[in-house]
């Protein structure tokens, strides 16, 4: 039998300076996904560094 070990990903409290025009189009953006600013955010972050070419191009 699968056990389930629920776990909370470990994360960094920071903060950050954001354009007031773009901080709006993050919240409409989130509240159009549903998803909290933050994790909206997170998301945005991991696809980006995803699609990032690399260094070696």
């Amino acid at each position: 039998m699968t056990v389930f070990n629920p776990k909370k990903p470990e994360k960094e409290v920071i903060s950050m300076r954001i354009p007031k025009d773009i901080l709006e189009i993050l919240d409409q953006k989130s509240a159009q996904a549903d998803i909290s600013r933050n994790e909206f955010i997170n998301q945005c972050i991991l696809f980006a560094l995803a699609h990032m070419e690399s260094d070696e191009n």
